[in-house]
């Protein structure tokens, strides 16, 4: 049997879940060319952490992340936190020799992400980032259409993320706080669905053409107050961002993103437009893709409501789940990331393309971009941001 993948993870919150359950899964549903051990965690809080690591088979646990670094048999490690301490985690665990699955955006500023990128390019390990939503079944269906010509020439691309979670009552964390997280919404949402346009349409973004940047709640309260003690603090991220943009083959491009938008839970959504057809998805509906063949008979044409979850080999990852239509979840796209990395790591082909640093920070020179047009109110080359 090939020697077990030894995985460590960095931070124990909302990504900790996430990440820990799709390494304990992947194993059992994908037949993978070599099993993954879970080896160390690593987070601040010694109390909650010893808790976590025993509900998520963690055998050991650490509140220093460097004795990751500094522990040979540890073969990947998966960055899991706030976006500012990205590029110190992921440069020491490059630096000794460790393949790194990093949390998007890859950084909180474009220079770290450049440093992180050239680093990464001198390593001896491979590099990964979590843009879990390309291994929907439905997104990565939709790359594959657009692949195969069946949109034709692409024209339009229609993306928005929104979300209801950051109104005048949610308190002040460190998602708030520009040096922490580098934006708000933009880098938060923004960023999977630009990475979600390049994934699907195989197109890079060539120029930002405006873009508008609004914080709507200047204050938040802080952690802790209460009415006899009440405290504030200034949230110093957007709490929304839109922005058009031109891609490589003239198509036009609007993103939005905000945190904002009441009744959106989670609304990740792309609608592409072509001259043989369109396509549109909705994370909200995430096991369905819609389709439109404009090449049909206009007796009879209309959008076509595909559910991807055919397991005899059509959809891609439904193989490794459900009978049809026993529809997958938001865990789900971790888990088949999880999969694609340790195929990657054989060198098997992976269901559909992974990103790495240098892609990652492909999408963090359109973020960039974005915040400058809003800023400076023009429109930018995205041969002038580096």
């Amino acid at each position: 049997m090939p020697r077990p993948l030894q995985v460590a993870l960095i931070g124990a919150k909302f990504m900790g879940r996430a990440h820990s359950n799709a390494w304990r899964q992947a194993g059992c549903f994908f037949d993978l060319p070599r099993p993954i051990a879970l080896h160390t965690i690593a987070a601040r809080d010694a109390q909650e952490l010893e808790a976590f690591a025993a509900q998520w088979g963690w055998p050991n646990w650490t509140v220093r992340w460097k004795d990751i670094a500094e522990d040979t048999s540890i073969d990947l490690v998966d960055i899991g936190t706030p976006n500012h301490v990205h590029k110190e985690q992921a440069l020491a665990m490059l630096e000794a020799g460790k393949h790194v699955a990093c949390e998007k955006p890859l950084a909180s500023t474009l220079a770290e992400a450049r440093d992180m990128k050239d680093a990464a390019k001198r390593a001896k390990g491979k590099t990964f980032v979590w843009f879990n939503y390309r291994r929907c079944p439905a997104v990565a269906l939709a790359h594959q259409l657009v692949a195969e010509g069946r949109l034709g020439s692409i024209y339009h691309v229609r993306a928005h993320y929104l979300q209801s979670w950051g109104g005048p009552k949610t308190p002040l964390s460190w998602r708030f706080d520009k040096k922490r997280a580098g934006s708000g919404a933009h880098g938060d949402l923004n960023a999977h669905i630009v990475d979600m346009t390049r994934f699907v349409t195989g197109e890079e973004i060539t120029e930002v053409h405006g873009a508008v940047a609004r914080t709507f709640i200047k204050e938040r309260v802080r952690p802790g107050s209460t009415a006899k003690r009440p405290g504030k603090g200034k949230s110093t991220v957007d709490d929304a961002v839109l922005f058009l943009a031109s891609l490589t083959n003239g198509a036009t491009a609007s993103f939005e993103a905000t945190r904002l938008a009441a009744g959106h839970q989670n609304r990740n959504s792309i609608e592409i437009n072509g001259s043989k057809g369109s396509l549109r998805f909705d994370f909200e509906d995430m096991n369905v893709l819609w389709f439109h063949d404009e090449t049909e008979s206009p007796r009879t044409a209309g959008w076509r409501r595909i559910m991807c979850t055919n397991v005899a080999g059509q959809h891609p990852y439904a193989e490794n789940w459900w009978p049809d239509a026993h529809v997958l979840g938001y865990e789900h796209g971790f888990t088949n990331m999880a999969a694609d990395i340790v195929r990657a790591l054989s060198r098997k082909k992976p269901t559909v393309a992974l990103p790495d640093f240098a892609s990652a920070y492909e999408t963090q020179r359109v973020l960039e971009a974005a915040l400058i047009s809003a800023k400076e109110r023009c429109a930018i080359k995205m041969r002038e941001v580096r």
